[in-house]
This record gives C-alpha cells, sequence and structure tokens, in this order.
C-alpha cells in the first residue's frame, strides 16, 4: 500500500485515462506514409511514451531532414489524432470510477505530455474537466517527461508539496519524472510489464484501477 501522508493524486493521461498509445501511432504513422517513410522512419514508439509531440518530431526531423517545418508536422499530426479519439472516444474501462472516488476525497491534477488541444478533447468524454483541480501540459514545462519539471509545477498548482502527491503513471519516462519530483509513483500495466515499471522505480505496480484504489489510503 502507498504511504498515507498522500495528500494529493496527479494522473498521466494517455496509456492510464486514455487507450491512446495506439492512435498516436497510427497518426504518425499516416503522415510518415504520406511523406514516403512508411517503412522506414527510423522511430521505436516505446522510448518515446510518456515524452512529448515535439520530441518524436526533433527525432524524426534529424533523421529524415523533411521539407515541412516541424511545426507544420505537429498541427497535422494533431488534426489526425483528433480524429481517431473522436471516432475511437478509448476511455479505459473502470478510470472513470477511480478518479470519481479519489476526487472526493483529495486534489487530483492531471500531467500530461499531450498539448493542450488533444486534452480538451479527452477530457470532453465522460465529463472528465470537473474532477480535475490543475491541467498540465507540456507546453506549460520547458522539458517534457522524464524531466520532473510537469509533476513539479503540478504540485505547485495543487498547494501540495511533492513529498505529498502520488502519481499514477504506465510508462517508464513517467515514472522516471516522478521519482525526480520526489513523489510517490503507482503505475498501471497499461503499456509495459511489472518488471519493466519496478525496474524504472514504480513503488507499486497494479494490473487494474480497481487494484489501485485499493492500495491507496482513500
Amino acid at each position: 500500500m502507498i504511504k498515507d501522508h498522500i495528500k494529493a493524486i496527479i494522473f498521466d493521461m494517455d496509456g492510464v485515462i486514455v487507450d491512446s498509445e495506439p492512435l498516436h501511432k497510427e497518426s504518425f504513422l499516416q503522415i510518415w506514409k504520406e511523406l514516403g517513410y512508411e517503412n522506414n522512419h527510423g522511430i521505436h514508439f516505446p522510448d518515446f511514451y510518456g515524452t512529448s509531440d515535439r520530441t518524436v518530431w526533433k527525432a524524426f526531423i534529424d533523421k529524415h531532414q523533411p521539407k515541412m517545418h516541424i511545426d507544420e508536422l505537429i498541427l497535422l499530426r494533431k488534426q489526425r489524432l483528433i480524429k481517431l479519439l473522436r471516432d475511437k472516444k478509448p476511455i479505459f474501462d473502470g478510470v472513470l470510477p477511480l478518479i470519481q472516488h479519489l476526487a472526493s476525497y483529495c486534489p487530483i491534477g492531471l500531467a500530461t505530455g499531450s498539448v493542450h488541444h488533444i486534452i480538451d478533447e479527452i477530457l470532453k468524454m465522460d465529463e472528465l474537466r470537473q474532477y480535475f483541480r490543475c491541467i498540465i501540459s507540456s507546453e506549460d514545462v520547458s522539458m517534457p517527461k522524464p524531466s520532473p519539471d510537469i509533476f513539479l509545477l503540478a504540485s505547485k498548482k495543487l498547494n501540495v508539496e511533492p513529498k505529498y502527491c502520488c502519481v499514477i503513471e504506465d510508462t517508464i519516462n513517467g515514472i522516471k519524472a516522478g521519482k525526480a519530483a520526489g513523489m510517490n509513483v503507482v503505475a498501471i500495466t497499461n503499456t509495459f510489464s511489472i518488471d519493466q515499471l519496478y525496474k524504472s522505480g514504480a513503488d507499486l505496480v497494479c494490473q487494474s484501477y480497481t487494484e489501485i484504489s485499493k492500495n491507496l489510503p482513500f
């Protein structure tokens, strides 16, 4: 069980609240196919889980030097992703009851590598926005995960010291960011294995949202 001194919960979004990692990949692949890099884009997606769009595009540009500017590519990818999200509405089963339960006991925040436009689309689903006291995007900090900046800003906005915050994550980069921020980290096995998540520094790894709820002090 996570320590009983926890006063706030900070959720990641992609891979924790919404099953969006496959849609992120699909939206990138659509564009790379159009650019002629369907089979030779050179990007290993698991390396970038939990980071920002810009980080992925910088890696792609370093390899291929496409004619389009990075901001054009980011906008195009965002448009593709929004369409996929609207079509699929991929909120994980079981996460809404967990969010509702936790929000009745303590302030909860959202800290994600996604941009605000994408966050807004997702939080419209199941009227999720009402449960979050603060919403932090990769656009709000200078360094994406695994830098702790995004979680430290969420802690500040929630007015709760990092040591009293618990992060709920699914990626290696997210776990590293949470631990670097001095927070407790609970990981769920939506993206990586139990072994990978513990090796990355997670304090607790759970295989369901019910298991997370049972191991938090609320």
